[in-house]
């Protein structure tokens, strides 16, 4: 059958220009949206006089057959019909004959497809968010069982001052609400319907473009067609927001891989997310989030591979774009399946309350309560309080023993300003729970996070 712009040609396209020029094997995904928009459109079209009522009545039946077709994987994909739009057209008209023809009445590939991706994008915002909501859920319940469960905390991944597991895991549950909050943000700003823009210019006919935004459910309509037609901001959106979303869950999943191996001994994954190795029996590898780690990667490169097609486009429509689709699909896929295993490795593994408790005796963690306690109760400068506080660390490296457990005599032998009741600042539960500043990591502030990450879930509406 010739192609359905071919009426200006002398000759058939090649079978490598077929091959090059097609989409159809990858965006016929996005048939729902595609059979949708065709349905506003043609009831559009009816309103406005410009089908008759059979026609459109024929439209909506045979464009339901297609998408059963579909459905059943009776539908026939072909390459030489270059994309999902042209594939459907082509088997409505098979089956209504002339009133399928007239389905594109005051449209354009370049519009249709602009409807279809943005359709499928906004639908995917608020999927995401709703897995990052159940990650976020189960955060927040492992981090309420955890708000006494002392572990060290870090910087330079080196020991610092003590905090509490459930602190540590709020940290994540504060990156994916951003998340969460970028979905919506961005579902907000782009929910604009591009149908009626046509190649770029607009259309000749007396089309209402606010009553086919409303039955699609957008807030509004596009305001300027030459840029509608080739905007893909909205997905180089949503690419920035999964790959943010990527980089969050690497950083934990890095911690995980951590925590697991026997260096540290935090964790343990279950053995539903967990592998063995192929030569050595006793191994039991974290993959999963390494794999995660991997992933993240992955999404990058569909983020940059976008912003690259996009960077010298001139106005309008250019075929480039048709390079937008394959790399998002493909970051979508990824994040959900990503935020799914997550969600059941952190469900599924078993904390080492012990192990960490005893990592957080290493390392001099109540050193800065010490010197805090200088300046407060024995009014020393600050500076002089930290070199003093240094001494002591040293005679406690000679000793072989942490801060946490100096006597006061041994303490005294550096500074003889220094009291009895240091001993209860030092302790490491106690250091821990004097940080009561708010969003601080006390057992108290902790609490207090939980009950506020709980009530945002709860009110959450997507």
């Amino acid at each position: 059958m010739a192609k359905m712009w071919s009426g200006r040609f002398s000759a058939d396209a090649s079978s490598l220009l077929e091959q090059f020029n097609a989409s159809i094997m990858f965006d016929k995904r996005l048939y729902g949206e595609d059979i949708e928009g065709s349905l506003a459109h043609a009831k559009m079209l009816s309103a406005q006089g410009i089908l008759t009522k059979s026609e459109l009545e024929q439209i909506q039946s045979g464009l339901a057959q297609v998408k059963d077709e579909i459905e059943s994987e009776e539908f026939v994909w072909s390459i030489g019909d270059e994309d999902l739009h042209m594939a459907i057209e082509k088997r409505l008209t098979q089956i209504i004959g002339d009133a399928g023809k007239k389905l594109h009445t005051a449209r354009s590939r370049n519009d249709q497809v602009a409807l279809d991706f943005r359709l499928f994008v906004l639908r995917h915002n608020t999927k995401i968010a709703l897995l990052l909501k159940e990650l976020m859920q189960t955060v927040v319940h492992l981090a309420s069982q955890h708000t006494t469960t002392i572990m060290p905390g870090m910087t330079h991944l080196q020991h610092a001052q003590p905090t509490n597991f459930g602190f540590h895991m709020l940290a994540y549950a504060s990156m994916f609400k951003r998340d969460i909050e970028r979905f919506i943000s961005s579902s907000d700003r782009n929910n604009i319907s591009p149908l009626g823009c046509a190649a770029l210019a607009g259309t000749v006919y007396n089309i209402d473009r606010e009553a086919v935004a409303t039955e699609l459910g957008f807030d509004s309509i596009s305001i300027n067609c030459l840029d509608t037609v080739s905007d893909r901001d909205f997905a180089l959106e949503m690419l920035f927001n999964i790959s943010t979303v990527m980089m969050h869950i690497s950083r934990l999943s890095e911690e995980l891989v951590l925590w697991s191996s026997y260096e540290f001994g935090f964790i343990e994954l279950s053995d539903e997310y967990s592998t063995g190795s192929s030569i050595m029996p006793q191994k039991k590898n974290p993959d999963v989030p390494e794999l995660l780690r991997g992933k993240c990667g992955r999404v990058y490169g569909s983020l940059i591979g976008l912003f690259s097609v996009m960077k010298s486009l001139p106005l309008a429509y250019n075929k480039d774009t048709q390079e937008d689709k394959e790399g998002l699909f493909d970051a979508v896929d990824t994040v959900m399946i990503s935020l799914e295993i997550l969600e059941q490795a952190l469900a599924t593994m078993s904390v080492n309350q012990d192990q960490m408790q005893s990592a957080t005796a290493v390392g001099h963690l109540s050193a800065t309560d010490l010197a805090d306690y200088l300046v407060s109760r024995c009014s020393i400068p600050f500076r002089e309080a930290h070199f003093i506080t240094g001494r002591v660390i040293g005679l406690a490296q000679e000793l072989g023993i942490d801060l946490s457990t100096m006597s006061l005599e041994q303490l005294r032998s550096v500074d003889e300003r220094i009291g009895e009741d240091v001993l209860e600042l030092l302790d490491l539960t106690n250091s821990m729970n004097a940080r009561v500043s708010k969003g601080a990591t006390a057992t108290v502030r902790t609490l207090e996070q939980v009950v506020y990450f709980e009530n945002y879930l709860k009110g959450l509406d997507l």
